[in-house]
């Protein structure tokens, strides 16, 4: 938002802000002479065609499930929009509509996905233009504390959607290793981790992110026989996660009843089977999950508050809402402390040519400041606002619906945002 009101300073625009809550989108910008908030409910057709025929170009930063929502609207308004969300399906379906309309509906615009495919394309077309082609892609990212932040036992704490940190991995993964491909249901995917080390920064534990292979085809990698995309988080997260998915807590499909007048330790026995008889609950959960009933597990399971007493309270459904809420009142951001936003590219070429293999390394480690902007916040939000940018200031003119792996898109939006300080660091090394 505050690269937004820069520009319009600059461009005698104006930045209209809606939230369903008023007050979070006046914080934003009701101190700039730019900036307007606006109350806004979804769910309101009529404010919704208001508010996009008054602009001229749409910023979505709602959650996923309203990407097609919006996109149908600037359709119907002959508005472009940009969306830092995965490409809905039916949206990519709009492409020709937007085409005969002349808008652009620009997905995937932020940092994972966003900035990643951006690094990718470029580093990808600097090395096909020496001659080369890639052999193996592996690309990961990751928005956590910065390594000295030490306030739970989980070290994550919560700076973006939490939905997206409940609901990871819920489609699997799908992805290529030395020409296997590999196909990992839910149950499994925070079981298969690996570790990463990220120079100056640490070691990571690694998970496989979604479908990787949709990937192979959209950068046109035709020769490659590895291909990754994953997730990092710091060691521990995944062994204690893959007991909650287990147990089934991430679902956000069925609709419990009086749910929010249950006690956490009531919420955690509906996941038990009948035969899982006893009053106490915490063995029958280990006994359960076949894990120690003393282990870091539990022990992450009870300062998470999941044997608790307490109430749930709360505007909560589903059982993936309830932990949702858990981890936003438990996982947030201490006061003064910084978040860290990566991405790191490993890639191997191949120039036969030359009869030489080399491995890339590609590496953007930021920063958020304290008690200020996050990094999170700063690298989701800018590359969507470079490419609004772009599009009114008529420097961008793609129509049609994309991601950001055209060359008028990433070659621009890059160079801009090395200017934000957001700049890959990159190493060479030669493969014997």
């Amino acid at each position: 938002m505050s690269y937004m009101l820069v520009q319009a300073d600059k461009y005698d625009w104006q930045v209209t802000v809606a939230d369903y809550n008023y007050d979070a989108a006046c914080s934003k910008v009701c101190s700039h002479p730019r900036g307007e908030a606006v109350q806004f409910d979804v769910n309101d057709e009529n404010l919704r065609n208001s508010l996009i025929q008054k602009a001229d170009i749409v910023l979505n930063f709602l959650a996923p499930p309203f990407q097609y929502l919006i996109a149908l609207d600037c359709l119907t308004n002959s508005k472009s929009v940009i969306s830092a969300s995965y490409e809905n399906s039916r949206v990519g379906l709009l492409n020709n509509d937007a085409k005969r309309k002349g808008i652009l509906i620009l997905n995937e615009m932020g940092l994972d996905p966003g900035i990643d495919h951006m690094s990718a394309m470029s580093l990808i077309q600097r090395i096909r233009d020496k001659g080369g082609y890639i052999s193996s892609f592996v690309s990961y990212g990751s928005g956590v504390p910065a390594p000295e932040v030490k306030s739970n036992p989980l070290n994550y704490c919560i700076t973006w959607n939490p939905r997206n940190v409940v609901m990871a991995g819920d489609v699997g993964a799908l992805y290529m290793e030395q020409e296997q491909m590999k196909l990992l249901p839910y149950e499994q995917l925070f079981h298969r981790t690996w570790n990463v080390e990220i120079e100056d920064v640490g070691t990571f534990e690694a998970y496989p992110n979604r479908d990787s292979l949709v990937y192979q085809e959209l950068f046109k990698l035709g020769k490659v026989k590895t291909m990754v995309r994953g997730t990092l988080r710091y060691p521990g997260w995944s062994e204690t996660w893959a007991q909650i998915v287990k147990l089934g807590i991430p679902n956000e499909y069925l609709k419990i009843p009086n749910l929010d007048k249950m006690t956490y330790r009531e919420f955690i026995e509906m996941f038990l089977p009948l035969n899982a008889n006893g009053n106490n609950i915490e063995p029958r959960i280990a006994n359960f999950l076949k894990i120690s009933p003393t282990g870091r597990i539990m022990e992450n399971f009870k300062w998470l508050g999941l044997f608790s007493d307490e109430v749930i309270g709360g505007n909560v459904q589903t059982a993936a809402e309830v932990m949702q809420k858990i981890l936003i009142e438990k996982m947030p951001l201490p006061k003064g402390a910084r978040d860290m936003v990566i991405l790191a590219h490993e890639i191997v070429a191949e120039y036969p040519t030359q009869n030489k293999r080399e491995k890339y390394t590609s590496t953007l480690v930021d920063y958020g400041v304290p008690n200020g902007i996050t990094a999170i916040a700063k690298t989701v939000g800018a590359p969507a606002g470079i490419a609004a940018k772009l599009i009114l200031l008529g420097e961008l003119k793609l129509t049609g619906t994309h991601i950001p792996t055209h060359p008028d898109i990433y070659q621009k939006v890059l160079k801009e945002l090395e200017e934000l300080n957001l700049k890959f660091v990159e190493k060479v090394k030669d493969i014997e």
